[in-house]
Formats: structure tokens, C-alpha cells, sequence
């Protein structure tokens, strides 16, 4: 397999921009239109996603086994579409039309070769690690709305009771599925530690001409049934007991997970009256956003090791903390520290760009990206946003 053919190959296919997405689902459904209603109908997200997997991982053939991960999590994630190993091969048969057809002349046997073995590499990643998770977690989880609280204008919490636990771990990020959206998946961030009851909190943000969050947001109703995916991601998780001082950076709903994380070190303190120190950073653009102020500011009163800081960027009014959080962070203590960072793509750019100019190695920031080149800090755009809608 040669892995620079393939670049050079998918990198003249991508300069046909959106037609290379339009042209392989096309086929897809009109050689096995069997598959296209496990598709949404608007597939307009779908496509992008497409192209955005696509190049991540020929952009990374050359260590294929190293991002071994990232065709793990695609794997099990398919499960909840009901994919199948069957439908690799459509897949597949689509991918190298498409690429015969954008190619021409430049697509022969041997390059047909070296993607033929790229494919069968990654479909057998992928319906491997779908295979193994089927035996321990289903499809998916189905999960009742027992509450809705409009928290701002344009953010609702929303409380899911699932059928049965769903086991995560504070930090991770659950897809879900809404009833008036059917087949558009969107991640979610729970904003609580696992309960007993096993109940869930998620903070849903409005998002501009999002497909989904609309419709969460407006439509949704107590009673309403949706699908929960399997938990998905490590990077803002934290190890039961780790006593290490951490610097969190949060930009608007990218507050929930790290609500968990703060939750589970709660707990901790609660039952060993030891904690690590946790300095959380919330940054919004205008006041009002500070949806979850009243709680954060009482546990800081009741909490010796939880310091919070509230930081608005555009209401030149605000008599607290102001500016882009990240630039905030950044003056913080860093040494001896973990920073956790999750919000919009471009406020975790700027706040990792921040504390890497400050000096904080690399090493001690996490932060989730499951489209972020793993080893491009400053320049990475994921497609997914914790606790936030794809669109």
C-alpha cells in the first residue's frame, strides 16, 4: 500500500469540492438503495462528515495502526445506524467509483490496488471493533424526557431517564437521537457524574441554522422517547483519584463535561476530604450567558479547593472579568497544572495557542477532538464540538 499515492490521489479528487460527496452517495443509493433510509433526508451534514473522516484518515495512512482509535470509534459508532459488515462492501465499491470518476485517467490498476488495500484495512478495523462492542452494549440506549428547563433564550436543560444505565464516565459525550429529527445523530455532553438512578443532564445550545438543535430546543416535550449512542471519548475524563491540579477553560455549553468532572471530584472530597484544586473558567460573551452562575458560585463558597471565574468578552459593561477566556487562562498559574479545555472550535484554538505561548507544555492540556489532527494544536477546526450541535 502505498500511502503517498493515496494522498496525492484523494487530494486532486478533493479539489472537486462538495461534488465528490454528492457524486458517492448518489452511487450508494442507486447501486444499493437498500441503505439510503438509514440516512437522514437532508444530507447536506452528512456529506461534510463524509469528506471530513475521509481525509482524516488517508491523511493519516501512513500510521494507520497509530490512529487505530479514531476507526475504532467509527466502528462502534455505525452501530447505532445499524450498519452491518455487508454494507462495507457497497461502501467501498462506491468510494473507488467515485474516485475512478474524479481521477480519470490518472486511476489504474495499481493505484485501484493500493485503495482496494487502504479499504479493506480500515472496513476490518471498523467492523471489528463493532463486533467485540456488540458484545457488552447494545445499539444503542433508549432514554424518556422526564424534565426541561429553559435556562437562557436560546439553551435548555434537559433531564434523560434511560431504559437502563448507560454506563459513562464523566467528560465523555453520548450521541443522541430526538424523535422530530429521526436518523440525525448529534453528541451531547452529560453535565452530571453517573447518578444512582441513572439519570442525565444534558445543556443544549440553539444553534443558527443547526438541523438539530432547533428542534431540540423548541420541540422537544417532557414524555418524548430518544436514543442515546455509546459513550464516546477520553481526553476530559480523569482518573478516579487523581490528585493532580487542574485549570479548566470552558467556552459556553462546553461547560457541561467539565460540570461532570467537577461533579466526580465532589464526590470524592464528600466521602475522603481530599481534593485536587480546580480553577474553572467561564467564558461567555454577554452576562446572561453565565447560565449556570448561582450554582458554581456556591460551591465555590462552600469548597476550599474549587475557584471560579466568570469572564464575558463582549459587554464592555461587565464589571468582572473580561476578554476571551483563553487569554484569561493563560495568566492563571500554570505551573504543575492540567488544563482541561472544551468549547467551539475557535475559542479551544485560541485558548490552546494562549497557554502554549504562557508555556504550558503540550502534554498537560486536554482537550477533545476526535476530527483535530492529534498533532496540531494551534490550527485544528474539529467538525465536533462538545455538547454542541453538527451541523
Amino acid at each position: 500500500m502505498d500511502t503517498h499515492a493515496l494522498q496525492r490521489s484523494w487530494d486532486r479528487v478533493t479539489t472537486h469540492g462538495e461534488q465528490v460527496a454528492l457524486y458517492f452517495y448518489s452511487h450508494l443509493f442507486v447501486s444499493h438503495p437498500e441503505v439510503r433510509s438509514m440516512f437522514p433526508i437532508s444530507m447536506v451534514g452528512q456529506r461534510d462528515k463524509f469528506v471530513s473522516a475521509l481525509g482524516r484518515i488517508v491523511s493519516n495512512a501512513h500510521q494507520m495502526g497509530s490512529d487505530e482509535a479514531f476507526l475504532q470509534h467509527l466502528g462502534r459508532d455505525h452501530r447505532k445506524y445499524a450498519v452491518v459488515s455487508e454494507h462495507y462492501d457497497a461502501v467501498g465499491a462506491s468510494l473507488c467509483a467515485t474516485l475512478k470518476h474524479f481521477l480519470g485517467s490518472d486511476w489504474d490498476e495499481e493505484l485501484a490496488l493500493h485503495w482496494t488495500a487502504a479499504y479493506q484495512v480500515i472496513a476490518r478495523i471498523m467492523v471489528e471493533a463493532a463486533e467485540t462492542s456488540s458484545e457488552s452494549s447494545p445499539d444503542w440506549w433508549d432514554a424518556d424526557v422526564v424534565s426541561i428547563e429553559r435556562r437562557t433564550m436560546d439553551l435548555t436543560q434537559l433531564r434523560l431517564q434511560p431504559s437502563r444505565p448507560v454506563p459513562y464516565a464523566p467528560g465523555q459525550s453520548l450521541s443522541m437521537e430526538v424523535p422530530q429529527r429521526p436518523r440525525q445523530w448529534r453528541y451531547f455532553s452529560p453535565a452530571n457524574a453517573p447518578r444512582a438512578d441513572g439519570s442525565i443532564d444534558l445543556h443544549v445550545q440553539q444553534i443558527d441554522g443547526g438541523q438539530v438543535s432547533p428542534a431540540v430546543v423548541r420541540s422537544l416535550k417532557v414524555g418524548d422517547s430518544v436514543k442515546l449512542g455509546a459513550p464516546v471519548g477520553d481526553r476530559l475524563t480523569r482518573q478516579p483519584r487523581d490528585d493532580r491540579d487542574l485549570l479548566m477553560v470552558a467556552g459556553g455549553t462546553g461547560l457541561a463535561p467539565l460540570l461532570a468532572v467537577i461533579e466526580q471530584i465532589d464526590h470524592e472530597w464528600q466521602h475522603s476530604r481530599t481534593a485536587p484544586r480546580v480553577h474553572l473558567l467561564h467564558g461567555v460573551r454577554m452576562p446572561w450567558h453565565l447560565y449556570d452562575r448561582p450554582r458554581l458560585r456556591e460551591l465555590a463558597r462552600e469548597r476550599l479547593w474549587f475557584e471560579y471565574t466568570e469572564v464575558v468578552s463582549d459587554d464592555p459593561s461587565y464589571p468582572g472579568t473580561r476578554g476571551k477566556v483563553g487569554a484569561v487562562a493563560a495568566r492563571q498559574a500554570l505551573f504543575e497544572r492540567t488544563a482541561m479545555v472544551c468549547g467551539g472550535p475557535q475559542m479551544v484554538a485560541h485558548t490552546l495557542q494562549r497557554l502554549a505561548a504562557s508555556g504550558m507544555p503540550p502534554e498537560h492540556v486536554k482537550y477533545e477532538h476526535f476530527y483535530y489532527p492529534a498533532d496540531d494544536h494551534t490550527s485544528a477546526e474539529p467538525e465536533l464540538t462538545r455538547s454542541g450541535d453538527i451541523r
